[in-house]
């Protein structure tokens, strides 16, 4: 089986710092924080009050239209949105004069940790309040499944090709480019959307993550999602969508379109431990990264480029920092390391695809972005996190790692392009 090359060519995001690639990418740069203090809801009886929400996002700027729009769930329009963004800016089309893919060779591989949770909320509450279902609206079910984005983005860009819905909590859209990478190599597919979108910060979420000890309490919206820092106290909840268009690098180079970077490797492991609690010693973490780092064909000679998981909970952070040292040995202090959660919060199942595209970003403009409010270093967490400003430093390898709750391990490895590496 011929293996093919695969390259970036699309990016499209819906964040809590931008709702466009260019806003997110000069806030990253810029140390922007996107958490604020949630006003559309009344947040007094519960435990936390802040989280990084989406701002000033109209759907009708994204290919939607108000019945679609009235029909579907936040977490569906995010991804659609992001999605719509990314093919615009690849500039792929598979129907029409200007067709330049074939329908049945356009995948979609994109994922939701959780699906229309407040679909959910607000469905369970009209049957909590009369049993017999009547008043349970009939798009229930498909506005709140978790794989009804990846269909709606397969619908709207006629994607007739592979399309798998991978959940795998705050690993989900890392699995997903991941196994849409091995898709494109291997010939299943010339190009898939791919990536992932969330919608969890409604009350219910709030509660549930606060309850399992996961949230940040801070009162202080700026300074509340503190990865590596030793006052860290939890992440904090954070909505959007993020896509990237992956495409074999024969097609994207015969319809002269321009290339961002080159996925050259993927690790999946488990940690086979706890349901929420990562693997202490940061074994199975590591083995991800390896995998990745092998697959890339990491060399002492590359300058390395870390978007971390960095949630900032106490056990992420320093299980993850142990998993650097074991998959890179001494070459882990010499690594570029940065958690963007500190500005975007963490987008769940959207969060890995958000981090890969500020790799790919970081890569092509050879700047590592900051990780904010890193004023107090933990001591166990003693690489180098770029603290609190960005530095230019021209990386040749990247890697984007992402650890989920049931000890889901993804680990996606890219270079700048042109990939020097064959």
């Amino acid at each position: 089986m011929k293996e093919h090359r695969v390259v970036v060519t699309g990016l499209g995001i819906i964040s809590a710092i931008g709702n466009d690639v260019p806003t997110f990418w000069n806030n990253l740069k810029n140390g922007v924080c996107g958490i604020e203090t949630i006003t559309e809801f009344d947040t007094s009886m519960l435990p936390v009050h802040i989280a990084a929400k989406i701002k000033d996002f109209d759907p009708l700027q994204y290919g939607m239209d108000k019945a679609f729009v009235r029909k579907q769930a936040l977490f569906t329009q995010y991804g659609v949105a992001a999605a719509y963004q990314a093919m615009q800016d690849a500039g792929l089309k598979s129907e029409g004069e200007d067709a330049n893919i074939d329908p049945f060779r356009l995948g979609v591989y994109v994922g939701s940790g959780i699906g229309g949770f407040e679909i959910q909320y607000k469905e369970t509450q009209k049957m909590i309040e009369d049993p017999s279902g009547q008043w349970i609206s009939p798009l229930f079910i498909p506005s709140m499944i978790s794989n009804i984005a990846a269909g709606h983005i397969a619908i709207k860009n006629n994607a007739k090709g592979p399309c798998i819905n991978v959940v795998t909590a705050c690993a989900t859209s890392s699995h997903n480019l991941g196994e849409a990478y091995r898709a494109i190599r291997f010939g299943y597919a010339d190009a898939i959307i791919s990536g992932g979108c969330e919608y969890a910060s409604i009350p219910l979420g709030i509660a549930g993550f606060a309850n399992a000890k996961a949230l940040s309490r801070s009162e202080d919206p700026k300074y509340a999602s503190l990865p590596f820092n030793l006052n860290r106290g939890g992440f904090v909840m954070g909505d959007g969508g993020a896509m990237l268009v992956l495409e074999t690098l024969e097609h994207a180079q015969e319809r002269g379109a321009k290339i961002y970077g080159e996925i050259v490797g993927y690790g999946n492991t488990c940690d086979a431990y706890h349901s929420t609690a990562p693997r202490p010693d940061g074994t199975t973490q590591a083995q991800a990264m390896k995998l990745a780092l092998q697959e890339a064909g990491y060399s002492k000679d590359d300058v390395l480029y870390i978007n971390a998981h960095g949630t900032g909970t106490h056990l992420n952070d320093a299980s993850e920092t142990q998993a650097y040292k074991l998959a890179l040995g001494e070459d882990a202090y010499k690594a570029h390391i940065t958690s963007i959660k500190s500005m975007t919060g963490h987008m769940l199942g959207a969060a890995g695809a958000a981090e890969a595209i500020a790799t790919v970003l970081s890569l092509k403009e050879g700047i590592v972005t900051p990780t904010i409010n890193l004023d107090t270093p933990d001591p166990e967490c003693d690489l180098n996190y770029t603290p609190n400003k960005a530095e230019k430093v021209a990386c040749t390898l990247g890697i984007s790692d992402s650890l989920g709750f049931g000890g889901h391990n993804a680990c996606v490895a890219i270079r700048p392009w042109p990939c020097g590496v064959n």
